[in-house]
């Protein structure tokens, strides 16, 4: 999925690319459309329904657990395929380098200001602190990319690997270390490696949820994904395949020796054999480790080829929201936050938030109530992005349209 607003981009290139072109690019919608319905779980689970941390193995539920672990796909999906709806857009609407340059900095730096906004207020309902997320690092990446189209596509993929692979050398620095230095240093090595959380001396908080460097290299990986997918599709399917399977056994290799990849090591668990197992899956998203990459791009690559196959009514349907995904980002956080102090309400008669606070009386989670709000809110949230869908459509010559 591509929330970068590259989509309204593939939509113009639709009407002149060839028809290999217009079919891979409605699996890439497909895609986003799976992981966009996916990630909505994750955002239930955090206002309908809070639980302890849902990684802590030692205590989380197998149910639990899994319900967080799916949505893993979804950041490193959206980032990837924002990288190659980029190339898409410039190889098959024949645009120029510095067009596209400007296209991914203006796109870029406009997430950047909808996250220090719209979507920090949808997830606090204040102005008293920012959280900084997925269309942060989004919004920071496409401007990285920009400057990374100067370099040749073998040096920009050698550098984007470089950093998704050797990111995990500097897990040993914190920002403590370089806070020592100055508190403008610190800053900075939260921006590019280590999430933070900080409350300012005026009370103002501020949360650095996505650090940068991997999601650049994430992207960069992606805009070279493009040039694979010029191939026949016979070749391109088993470059995939080959990618993820590869991908895959690279996780398992790194992750049942503990070698490198990831500060949170895979140990046995008392909890069991089933514990033990889930245990393996139960690797660092902030900032996201090498082996939590090729634990959910190696399946992505995988599913892709499968998607190109896939027809019918609920292909159509999950489309939708692949194709028109920002609108669906900016639309779904208020609707259930805002449904969350509703029910609160009206089943509890106060009016508190249940993320990041205490729960009232009473109050016990429920990975059944996740999912039947969860079905709600993407029942709720289709016509709208039908609706939206069809309009952009129907009017590509308007440009406002590439900013939602």
């Amino acid at each position: 999925m591509d929330i970068s607003s590259l989509d309204i981009a593939e939509d113009r290139v639709r009407s002149v690319a060839p028809a290999r072109a217009q079919e891979r690019i409605a699996s890439i919608d497909l895609m986003r459309g799976i992981v966009m319905i996916i990630m909505a779980i994750d955002h239930v689970r955090d206002f309908f329904n809070p639980f302890a941390d849902p990684t802590d193995l030692s205590k989380a539920s197998a149910g639990l657990f899994l319900t967080r672990w799916i949505t893993h796909f979804c950041a490193p999906t959206f980032v990837f395929l924002a990288g190659t709806s980029a190339y898409l857009y410039a190889r098959n609407s024949g645009v120029s380098r510095g067009h596209l340059q400007r296209f991914l900095v203006t796109r870029g730096l406009w997430l950047v200001l909808l996250e220090l906004t719209v979507i920090s207020f949808s997830w606090r309902f204040d102005f008293n602190g920012l959280v900084l997320q997925v269309i942060w690092a989004l919004g920071w990446s496409m401007v990285c990319l920009a400057l990374l189209l100067y370099l040749p596509l073998p040096v920009m993929l050698g550098f984007g690997a470089a950093l998704v692979f050797g990111h995990n050398l500097f897990d040993g620095w914190h920002f403590k270390d370089f806070a020592e230095q100055g508190q403008a240093w610190g800053w900075l090595w939260a921006v590019l490696h280590e999430s933070h959380f900080a409350t300012l001396p005026s009370g103002y908080q501020v949360f650095l949820l996505y650090p940068l460097v991997p999601w650049v290299g994430v992207m960069a990986l992606g805009y070279g994904f493009g040039e694979l997918l010029q191939l026949p599709r016979q070749r391109r399917e088993r470059w995939m395949m080959g990618l993820g399977l590869g991908a895959i056994a690279l996780f398992l290799l790194l992750r049942l020796s503990n070698v490198y990849g990831d500060a949170q090591l895979w140990v046995d668990n008392p909890r069991g054999t089933l514990y033990t197992a889930l245990g393996l899956l139960n690797v660092s998203k902030y900032p996201p480790s090498l082996q939590y990459l090729l634990m959910t791009l190696g399946p992505v690559l995988l599913l892709l080829p499968l998607l190109e196959r896939w027809h019918g009514g609920l292909a159509r349907r999950i489309t939708v929201f692949g194709r028109v995904p920002f609108f669906f980002y900016l639309l779904h956080l208020p609707l259930i936050h805002l449904g969350s102090l509703i029910a609160v309400r009206l089943v509890y008669g106060v009016t508190l938030p249940l993320v990041g606070g205490s729960p009232p009386p009473g109050y016990e989670p429920s990975l059944l109530r996740v999912y039947v709000v969860w079905a709600l809110v993407i029942l709720m949230l289709y016509p709208l992005c039908r609706w939206y869908a069809d309009y952009k459509a129907r009017h590509k010559e308007q440009w406002w349209l590439s900013y939602l």
